[in-house]
């Protein structure tokens, strides 16, 4: 009998250490669920920017010739939009991004209020990744038929690696071309 007692004392004692076990592998699974589920939705709701960038990912490039030619575009699109530019100049790139960097102009330009907005809907590319990221606007003291204009302008890109020529092709050793 007293076999019997410390039998049953053992097997409730070892059935609650194993109940407790799975109540905890449960409260787990729950936990792991919960946060599927709110992974799951923050996925959904930016799906659709995810496949917009996949669409849109430019080829990787060096700094140096986006800077460039986001310099050269803003000129030209200047020049057709009738603005006088009083200054331009290529900022350092913004290489701090994980993925991309950013390539930066700064411009001070005077127009009138249509020729500038004009301009300004041209530097905004979402297809190429550029933006205006900066904008002053303020009265031209010698003429108040136009606006003076301070504005930075960004393109972001995929820098080029090592072993990435322009445009994103590989680049092999000369031993390896042989």
């Amino acid at each position: 009998l007293a076999a019997f007692g410390l039998l049953n004392v053992f097997a409730i004692k070892t059935f609650k250490d194993y109940k407790r076990k799975i109540g905890a592998k449960l409260a787990d699974a729950e936990t792991r669920v919960q946060t599927a589920d709110a992974y799951s939705t923050k996925l959904e709701s930016v799906r659709e920017e995810m496949d917009w960038l996949t669409d849109n990912l430019p080829e990787p490039k060096m700094g140096q010739s986006v800077g460039s030619q986001l310099e050269q575009f803003a000129s030209s699109q200047a020049a057709a939009s009738q603005l006088e530019v009083k200054r331009k100049r290529i900022l350092d790139p913004e290489t701090t991004g994980a993925h991309f960097h950013r390539a930066r102009v700064e411009y001070e330009v005077t127009g009138t209020e249509a020729s500038l907005y004009r301009w300004l809907s041209k530097l905004y590319v979402p297809t190429k990744l550029s933006a205006i990221t900066s904008l002053r606007l303020a009265p031209n003291a010698a003429d108040d038929t136009k606006i003076d204009c301070k504005v930075t302008a960004e393109q972001w890109y995929r820098p080029q690696t090592d072993g990435e020529a322009e445009g994103g092709e590989e680049v092999l050793p000369e031993a390896a071309q042989q």
